[in-house]
């Protein structure tokens, strides 16, 4: 491995494409650590009986280190490189693990969710930016969409540990899950030693030969010679000498004109996500299963464990056919099914519950309506098969592919701290949401789906089957509120090409420089 990387990974597009996505698994690994525990009595025993506010804040306390991990991604992988920090982020989220599964109080509980987020943080903006820039662009938003895939096998696993550690006595039902999340981590922190670096990112910082060397054994079995190798490296080296001579790398870019319209559609898609209420079904199904009558502890945890297993079965779909059915076409249908079934959940639980009182808080409840009771649990598992194989991988994989080189790292870390803004305020506002308003959280969520269904159908355009650099032509476009108008073969290059445009560009500057001469 004198590379500094196994040829043999590196040879591997499953491997290398997939392998970085242990990285979202530790986010799924979070969420079943504390959805898993909102009804185990010695959880409540340790830390006092949270009440919703307490528990809303504990639960957030995890996306408020992922915004700062998120945003620190701007310096860390621009300096450092995508692949050194992706090892720190396992590195970091076993010391939180290791903190969490000791703490013996809510605020060490807390301090250990705050580390692990930052992991989290780092990791979610790091790993499809690395994905995004190493996979061959016919694959690349399937590989990208495996991180979401990977966030629900953390949250499937972990639940079901969490599941199987419920019939222990004690606080070991919660610690043992709680640090068994640190064996993902270690995995992916050593086996990242063995894959390349991003060969753009080698590129950008002056390594041309080992950017191509890498290029060779991802995409063309250490031929340099490929014709795929050769377009992606003329490319790069293009895109990069442009973007070099344009203006330096920094927070101003993402104000430029181009660069802020894709800045802002990143970031919305990311608060989109959050926005459709996956949150709710995620962190908080045992609340909201509950509401809609379903009582025992057990019961309730078998139909929240085939959620979570619906969530990883229909992520598999939109895996394989994502660079087939396309961006846009996955984000609007999903949308649209979110919104309706939410508005089907609120109107069940509006029409058949009532205020009730479990466990000593207000809880709205739907009581003697077996029916009303089965038709939520159907709804609820509908709309997470509809994020699962749409708005899951999409919100991953857009914002991965559509940014400049020169600002690539930084504005996936905006876009992705978005995604963690949100899930933070939602993570601490939905318990109190549930215990007041009711039936009625459902209803803004809806609402919520129908209005980004509204943004992507004029503003997010296509971008499925291109380069990285051949995306750039499709924003130069314009049609910044006509998406649907920029044609299927914008922006699309053969080597030829490629070549003939650097020449022109060579020809111009050298022409530039005579006229120049005194």
């Amino acid at each position: 491995m004198g590379k500094g990387y196994s040829s043999a990974v590196a040879g591997n597009p499953y491997l290398v494409g997939s392998f970085a996505c242990i990285g979202g698994g530790l986010f799924g690994l979070d969420i079943s650590s504390m959805s898993g525990v909102l009804n185990n009595d010695a959880y409540f025993r340790v830390f006092n009986h949270p009440g919703s506010n307490a528990q809303g804040a504990i639960v957030a306390a995890m996306p408020a280190g992922s915004f700062v991990g998120s945003l620190a991604v701007t310096q860390l992988a621009d300096v450092f490189g995508r692949k050194k920090t992706i090892i720190s982020s396992g590195i970091i989220w076993v010391i939180g693990s290791i903190l969490q599964a000791a703490a013996q109080e809510r605020a060490m509980l807390v301090v250990g969710r705050v580390i692990s987020g930052l992991a989290v943080g780092l990791a979610s903006a790091t790993v499809p930016l690395y994905q995004a820039e190493i996979t061959a662009p016919a694959v690349r938003g399937r590989y990208v969409a495996m991180q979401q895939w990977s966030i629900t096998w953390g949250i499937l696993i972990q639940y079901f540990i969490e599941f199987g550690c419920s019939y222990i006595n004690g606080t070991a039902s919660f610690r043992i899950p709680w640090a068994l999340q640190m064996i993902p981590a270690i995995v992916l922190s050593v086996g990242m030693l063995w894959f390349p670096e991003s060969p753009r990112w080698l590129v950008d910082h002056g390594h041309e030969e080992d950017a191509l060397e890498i290029l060779a054994d991802l995409h063309g079995k250490g031929d340099k010679d490929n014709a795929l190798v050769q377009l992606e490296f003329e490319e790069i080296k293009q895109q990069v000498h442009f973007e070099k001579t344009e203006g330096a790398k920094s927070y101003v870019d993402l104000l430029k004109p181009g660069v802020l319209r894709r800045v802002f559609l990143g970031s919305s898609l990311q608060m989109w996500s959050q926005l459709t209420g996956m949150n709710i079904m995620m962190y908080y199904i045992i609340y909201v299963f509950q509401g809609a009558g379903l009582t025992g502890r057990r019961g309730n945890l078998i139909a929240d464990a085939v959620q979570y297993v619906l969530n990883v079965a229909f992520t598999i779909p939109a895996i394989i056919y994502i660079d087939k059915w396309g961006r846009r076409p996955m984000l609007l249908v999903g949308l649209a099914l979110m919104g309706f079934f939410l508005f089907l959940v609120g109107g069940l639980q509006g029409r058949f519950g009532q205020w009730g009182n479990i466990d000593g808080a207000p809880v709205w409840v739907i009581t003697g309506h077996a029916a009303a009771t089965k038709g939520i649990i159907v709804c609820s598992y509908l709309f997470v098969c509809s994020f699962a194989i749409t708005m899951g991988p999409v919100s991953w994989t857009y914002p991965a592919e559509i940014f400049p080189m020169r600002v690539r790292a930084k504005a996936v870390s905006v876009s992705t701290s978005a995604n963690w803004l949100f899930n933070f305020a939602l993570a601490w506002a939905v318990p109190p949401g549930l215990s007041t308003i009711a039936y009625k959280t459902y209803f803004i969520f809806g609402t919520f789906n129908f209005a980004a269904f509204v943004h992507v159908f004029f503003m997010f355009p296509e971008t499925k089957g291109r380069t990285l650099e051949e995306i750039e032509d499709v924003f130069s476009q314009g049609h910044i509120f006509s998406a649907w108008a920029i044609k299927p073969h914008v922006g699309k290059k053969t080597l030829e090409e490629v070549k003939a445009q650097v020449g022109k560009k060579d020809y111009d500057d050298e022409k530039s420089s005579d006229v120049g001469t005194p």
